[in-house]
């Protein structure tokens, strides 16, 4: 099976039913989605699949088909690629925005918002915070810094377009 992943190409031997977050993480050994809740229902799996939020637990890697994956390490190209820069930064604005923000506690929410926020900035320049709100339902942050993730939400649509 052929798999694109952060603008890799992928050969992999594995049963088509194999949820995408186990090729990514054991086969490919990505640190970005995590296993969390394994129903969808939490948001620490997520990726973009072209460019769509998807929860990869309960993805089985035969429905990606020819789609290009981008995870948590790949959203820096995801973003230069889309801006049409000739090198990707070091991090995407959210990365960039969720760090200087001090978004994230633990970190297990961490990859998941950042993959919503990346695809709803992408789709929208100046979100407003019920834009952000409604983006993020689904999302759960067990240390509960709601009011920092949308401070670096806000940073990172203000940064992304300026």
């Amino acid at each position: 099976m052929r798999l694109t992943v952060n603008e890799q190409e992928h050969e992999l031997e594995v049963d088509p039913t194999t949820p995408l977050l186990y090729v990514l993480t054991d086969d490919l050994g990505l640190k970005g989605p995590r296993f969390g809740c394994g129903l969808a229902q939490c948001g620490s799996c997520s990726v973009l699949l072209d460019g769509q939020e998807i929860r990869s637990c309960v993805t089985p890697i035969a429905a990606v088909g020819n789609g290009a994956i981008t995870t948590l390490e790949g959203l820096p190209q995801f973003y230069g690629k889309r801006k049409g820069l000739a090198a990707a930064p070091d991090l995407h604005p959210v990365q960039q925005a969720f760090l200087d923000e001090q978004a994230p506690q633990c970190g297990y929410c961490y990859n998941g918002i950042a993959i919503k926020a990346a695809e709803l900035l992408s789709q929208k320049a100046n979100p407003s915070d019920a834009d952000i709100r409604q983006a993020m339902d689904g999302h759960l942050c067990r240390c509960g810094t709601y009011p920092r993730i949308m401070k670096a939400i806000r940073r990172a649509a203000a940064e992304m377009h300026k």
